[in-house]
């Protein structure tokens, strides 16, 4: 049977430049299982309208007859037709107030949604993200601000050849130049006045992976946060190395009383205090990878960084805040930024931000969406980790009861209104919605 799956424009963010669908994707759906891909003409796609069209799928901006449409980001709700069936990431689940309008838009019309977010295993682990992508991108990022921070300072740096992520053709042409920096160092070494160079990455999921998968293209000593001190007061720092270290939950927390259980820390998070703020005056860089919200303590506190200042302990040069929950784990995240203007700097004493690398303070990169500066290599692979459950999808009679709706589990899991209704496990949202 000839089906045909719509995939929107971004228009988002003029950076926004993912699909979902490659022109790949779309020829292998239609070859294997007659599936025909409409997609909406963007002068900003990494993937040019004629790739679409060489691979089979059609260019066009009317998408009213595609029975399912999928797109990246949030679609705005002029879009949605009565009974139509969207997936995208719907930023909804915490019951976000920014997107609630957009949610009573999708009940109202009769609409289905399935949020990425949400396409999870039997243990919860996500299945469709972009996460690896984030990291990758965040620490490109990150390198590059560091480079700019210290050529402010009078520092020349061999960060300084870094480019921004989205200045480079693909991951491959910025691998290599991350490489030859880290041949520069090996070589050359480091310039005094910034070793030890010591680098925190805190967590070890997709992001933090990414973040590594960059990092170690660099001549890392990898270190326990234990270690740092010692480091930072070694007399001769070695200027050929960069000093890496992972922060793990142990590492940010420790319990009240007791042996420090990882479970128990998640279960019960009032039962630990915060100690991250101890390897605060060791670190020239975070990367910022962890998972956070209010029920856990932040990593970087206002408080803290002022302290720091005041006792004249400014080793800290850069945040590269890739999770960017504002004010969150990283309380100096006061804003998200763009890939035009990624960095800000935040002075510790007064709590004023300049956008840009100079200034007294500490720089934070916080782009929010990372993984559109590597749009070509995010999207394949995010097509491919999608392209599988594409036929499920475009084949359920969504018209059918929710309990008899034949989907994929993981995609089911993921449907978050279904004919206009919140689906039981997301009926938490209705509170938001009123």
């Amino acid at each position: 049977m000839h089906r045909t799956i719509g995939v929107r424009r971004e228009d988002k963010s003029i950076w926004e430049r993912r699909a979902p669908v490659t022109p790949v994707t779309a020829q292998r759906l239609a070859e294997q299982h007659g599936i025909h891909v409409a997609v909406q003409p963007s002068p900003i796609r990494v993937f040019p309208e004629a790739e679409y069209e060489q691979h089979g799928a059609t260019v066009q901006e009317d998408l009213s007859q595609c029975p399912v449409v999928f797109a990246v980001k949030e679609i705005p709700i002029s879009f949605f037709r009565p009974g139509g069936v969207y997936m995208f990431f719907a930023h909804v689940i915490k019951g976000q107030p920014y997107n609630m309008p957009m949610l009573r838009r999708l009940m109202a019309l009769g609409c289905t949604l399935i949020d990425y977010e949400r396409v999870v295993d039997e243990q919860g682990r996500r299945l469709i993200f972009f996460g690896r992508h984030a990291g990758l991108a965040g620490a490109i990022e990150t390198l590059h601000a560091f480079g700019r921070r210290l050529a402010g300072e009078g520092i020349p740096n061999p960060f300084e050849e870094i480019g921004h992520a989205h200045q480079y053709h693909d991951l491959a042409e910025a691998k290599a130049a991350v490489t030859r920096v880290g041949d520069a160092i090996r070589r050359d070494g480091l310039p005094r006045a910034a070793v030890p160079l010591t680098i925190g990455v805190t967590g070890y999921g997709n992001v933090s992976r990414g973040a590594w998968e960059i990092l170690d293209l660099l001549p890392v000593r990898v270190v326990d946060p234990s270690e740092l001190p010692g480091v930072t007061n070694d007399p001769a720092p070695d200027r050929h190395a960069v000093i890496g270290t992972t922060f793990k939950e142990q590492h940010i927390v420790e319990p009240l009383e007791g042996e420090f259980d990882c479970q128990r820390y998640y279960d019960c998070p009032d039962n630990f205090r915060p100690i991250f703020g101890r390897s605060l005056p060791h670190l020239a860089v975070i990367v910022n990878g962890i998972y956070w919200d209010e029920r856990y303590p932040r990593l970087v506190t206002k408080k803290a960084l002022a302290e720091l200042w005041e006792r004249g302990e400014r080793r800290l040069k850069v945040i590269g805040d890739i999770s960017c929950d504002i004010e969150g784990s990283i309380e100096i995240t006061v804003k998200a930024t763009e890939p035009g203007e990624p960095a800000f700097v935040y002075h510790p004493l007064t709590g004023e931000v300049a956008d840009g690398y100079e200034g007294e303070g500490v720089v934070v990169m916080a782009v929010d969406i990372l993984p559109s500066e590597l749009p070509r290599d995010a999207s394949e692979y995010f097509s491919g980790i999608l392209e599988p459950f594409i036929p499920a999808i475009a084949a359920a009679d969504f018209a059918a009861p929710f309990g008899e709706l034949a989907l994929p589990a993981p995609i089911k899991r993921a449907v978050i209104v279904h004919r206009g209704e919140l689906t039981p496990d997301y009926a938490h949202l209705r509170r938001y919605l009123d």
